[in-house]
């Protein structure tokens, strides 16, 4: 299933920071889906103790069309979700969204992107999610879609840079 790029999404977060790498290593970084999603394979209270496991195809999450499956279990109800990477320009830009249909709790289709550029010292690394509220559970979306796009941004932001600030 591919994405559509017509999709339209009703809210957005983004964050950024300045990190002290190359653009090449930083997207190296971000490139490795199952690590920038690492924050959904533990278990916390903002997965309800519960965790996603992140499988990813032979194309590794690293190619137009590739595509990233998660499954699991979040407040005890089965989770699942597929992902296809629809704009890929090393070191630069990647792009993931949601495809087919998503069983999620707070949001519903998402469309993420990881944005590099480079600064005169090391790179600026933006995060960001657009994404729907669910029409299923409607009242858990507008209570708590917001916080959780805020802290799946800000938990790859976060680590990212530590990351880096540990080399």
């Amino acid at each position: 299933m591919e994405p559509n790029q017509n999709k339209h999404f009703d809210r957005h977060f983004e964050n950024q920071v300045l990190i002290t790498t190359s653009a090449v290593d930083l997207f190296a970084f971000v490139d490795d889906h199952v690590r920038l999603a690492s924050h959904m394979n533990k278990s916390s209270w903002m997965m309800g103790g519960g965790r996603m496991a992140t499988e990813v195809d032979s194309g590794l999450g690293q190619k137009v069309g590739s595509h990233i499956r998660m499954t699991g279990k979040v407040f005890g109800i089965n989770l699942s979700l597929d992902e296809v990477i629809s704009d890929y320009d090393p070191p630069r830009l990647k792009v993931w969204e949601t495809v087919g249909q998503p069983k999620l709790l707070v949001i519903d289709h998402y469309r993420m992107k990881a944005e590099i550029e480079p600064q005169r010292v090391g790179c600026k690394l933006k995060v960001s999610i657009d994404y729907n509220r669910p029409t299923k559970n409607a009242w858990l979306g507008m209570l708590f879609g917001g916080f959780y796009a805020k802290w799946c941004v800000m938990k790859m932001v976060r680590e990212t840079t530590d990351h880096f600030q540990g080399l």
